[in-house]
Parts: C-alpha cells; structure tokens; sequence
C-alpha cells in the first residue's frame, strides 16, 4: 500500500514505532517551521539545519552500508568524511595551499578518489582477517588522518583550516547567478519578527536542495540494494560468514565492495559539508563525529536505512538543540549535557529496543519479514495425519460408527464375518 495512493490504509498498516516515529517528526518539523515563522530561528541557520541532518544521514547510510548490512566495523567515519571535505576544499578554495580555483565538481572527483584509494589500502590487508583487524585498522586510520590534518601545514593549513571555500554551484550557468537575481524577501507572519530572505538564504538553499536530493537518491539505491541478491550474500556475510563461503560466495569480495560503497557514501558527506559550510578544520574530524554516527546506526537500528535517516536527525537535533541553553538562561555547558542525553538515550533504546527503533524487517523483500507483529505459522513436520473417513448412507442404515463398519461392541464387520466362518 503506498502513502500516495491510499494514505488512510498505508498508515493504518504502520507498527507502534513507525507511527510513534512518524508523529514525533511531524511534531519536530511543524515547531521548526513555528520558530522560522516567528523569527527564533534564522532561515539561512533553519537550511543549515536541514543540510547537516542530510549530512549526518548520509554518514548514516555509509556506515550502515558496511555494518548493518556486512557486519563491518569501522571507526574510521570521520577520516573518510574528512578525506571528501578536503579534497573539495583543497581543490576549491581560494586560499588553498596547493591548488584552488577548480570547479567544484573536480573537488568532487578528488574528495570520491581518494576515499576510494584508502578504503582499498586498508580493506586490502584487513578484510581477509577477522573483523576485529579492521576495527583495529580502522582505529589507527583515524588518528593518523587527524594528524596529518593538523601538522601537515604545507597541505592544509594546520589548525587555520581552510576558508574561502565556494558555493557547490559557482562556476555553472545558471545556477551561479540565481542567488543574485532573486529579489529580497521579506515576510510578516508575526508582527514585529519578519523573516527575511536574501543572497545567503538563496546561496545556502541550492547547497541544501543538493545534499537533501543525494541524500534521498542514496536512500533509494541502498534500499533496493538490501533487496537484491546482492544485499542478501551481505546478510549471509554477516550472519555466518562460513555458511556463505560454503555457498561458493567469495566472501572478501563481497566485503571489500560493501567497505568501499559506505567509505565512497562518507566521503560524499564531506564534500557537501564543505559547501554548505564554507569552512573546513581539523575539529570536524574529531572523534566525537564517527561516535554520533554510531549513535545513529544503533539508535535506528543496524541495517535500517530508514533507521539511519531517522537516528541522523535525532542526533543533528540533540547537537544543534543544546546550543539554545544559553539562550534561556541555563547555566549547563552544552558539551557534555549534550553526551549525557545521547548516552541517556542509548540506555533507553537498549533497554526497550534493543533491535533500534526501526529494525530492517520491514525493508526486507520477504512477505513474512515485513509482517514481523503477526504469529509465525508453524512449519509443516512432514508426518501425515490419518484422517477418518466420513460416514456413509448405509453405514447409518446399519447403526455403525464409519465405513469401516464398527458397531456397537466394538467389532467390525470382517470380524464378524470371520468369527461366522
């Protein structure tokens, strides 16, 4: 049943936490747009917003790609996010140490690349051990990116970061002058907190509209991948890795393609984060941002794509949402209140879904996965059941039992025959 085609029967077909999920985001997304109409909240801040959620959504989806669907573990999220965000800033600053000036489609190109190149230089050597070899690998591979961020100078201004970083669009057609062509706006909707709408609220609107279009486009093709065969042998993989390989699937294969996918969707992040932020340093690779990831992985449920949509906003809610403490009033450092709800929340969730608020059997090609809330029918034993054969009309006639010709006593008709004889 689709929303589009009968919304009454498609909601009444949703599970208590769908429609619990569905009601708490209709709630958020109506206070967001509450506060945008009275003028709390800025309309260029109100994109931003929408732009990290797709951002951390798509940091999502790449780890989900690799341990939700392969069992991969990978502490490595922020190096590959910080590996496409400054390959796009190097390439397209102004003030970039060693390039700059290039379209922002050529730092796309070099930020995908050279995640391809590391994910292959640590899958290679690890990917053919077990799983703790990669965690360990992947551990290291963050550090090591992190100071290479920040002592490397020559290469990426140290802890300066970079700055003059172009819009995703500058440099196209059109696109490049729309923000100047469209006219200020200014909206009344509470007298007195006007919202108005000018060059930067239209610069970031195109950043967003291109990181909210990947990040639906990115939803779309890993749910059909975890319907394929393809997202089946990744299952196997992570359910039993030997009973695939005695299937005669080539198991390092398969984990090797699922690492790549979710560095190359990683790497992707960085680079829209680049654009939408205008700034890049070596604070965004800290380790607090593949812990968020995790977060959100675990929180939607492991191999949910719509779990990680929905845990990437949670937690973009719960960073940004802190930040207002001070507005009110509230002497709490948001840093670690923020942790402390986070870990608050984790606690929850483990305690009372321990599967994530969104599980994968729902996305799942099979009937019986997606109706996971009715009762299983039992399995066929093989053994058949004699059945009695149903009376007949001269069988009423004689006053026995069955066909059989049972009477009264207990004797059948060849047995009184037989004691005749």
């Amino acid at each position: 049943m689709s929303l589009l085609g009968d919304p009454v029967a498609w909601v009444s077909e949703l599970t208590r936490p769908e429609a619990w999920v569905l009601a708490s985001s209709v709630a958020f997304a109506t206070a967001l747009v509450g506060a945008l109409a009275v003028g709390a909240l800025g309309p260029t801040y109100f994109l931003f917003l929408v732009g990290l959620a797709g951002m951390y959504a798509l940091l999502s989806f790449g780890l989900n790609a690799q341990w939700g669907f392969t069992g991969l573990i990978n502490f490595s999220v922020a190096a590959f996010f910080g590996v496409g965000a400054y390959g796009a800033a190097l390439m397209t600053a102004d003030a970039s140490p060693i390039a700059g000036g290039f379209s922002p489609l050529v730092g796309l190109a070099v930020g995908l690349l050279v995640a391809l190149v590391l994910a292959l230089l640590i899958g290679i050597p690890t990917l053919r051990l077990r799983a703790d070899y990669l965690a360990i690998a992947s551990l290291g591979l963050a550090e090591v990116v992190r100071l290479i961020v920040l002592n490397e100078r020559w290469l990426t201004n140290g802890s300066a970061g970079l700055r003059g970083i172009p819009s995703f669009f500058a440099g196209w057609p059109v696109l490049s002058s729309f923000p100047e062509t469209m006219p200020g706006l200014r909206i009344t909707v509470v007298p007195g907190a006007p919202v108005v709408l000018e060059t930067p609220f239209w610069e970031a609107a195109l950043n967003v509209v291109v990181i909210v279009a990947f990040t639906l486009g990115t939803y779309a093709v890993l749910r059909r991948v975890h319907q394929s065969p393809w997202g089946r042998v990744l299952r196997t993989i992570r359910s039993d890795e030997d009973l695939a390989r005695a299937l005669g699937k080539h198991t390092y294969a398969f984990k090797m393609q699922s690492f790549v996918l979710g560095s190359l969707i990683m790497a992707l992040a960085g680079v829209f984060y680049t654009h939408l932020n205008l700034y890049v340093g070596p604070g965004d690779l800290d380790p607090i941002t593949t812990f968020y990831v995790w977060v959100a992985v675990i929180l939607g449920g492991s191999g949910s794509n719509r779990g990680a949509l929905f845990g990437g906003i949670v937690v973009v809610t719960i960073r940004e949402g802190t930040r207002f403490l001070n507005d009110f009033a509230i002497p709490v450092d948001p840093a670690p209140l923020r942790l402390l709800l986070i870990g608050v929340l984790i606690l929850v969730v483990m305690r009372y879904r321990p599967q994530g608020i969104l599980p994968p059997q729902r996305e799942l090609i099979w009937p019986a996965a997606r109706r996971s809330t009715e009762p299983a029918t039992p399995p066929e034993t093989g053994t058949r059941t004699r059945r009695a054969p149903e009376p007949t009309a001269d069988a009423d006639e004689r006053g026995v039992d069955g066909a059989a010709g049972v009477s009264d006593d207990g004797t059948t008709d060849r047995t009184r025959g037989e004691r005749n004889e």
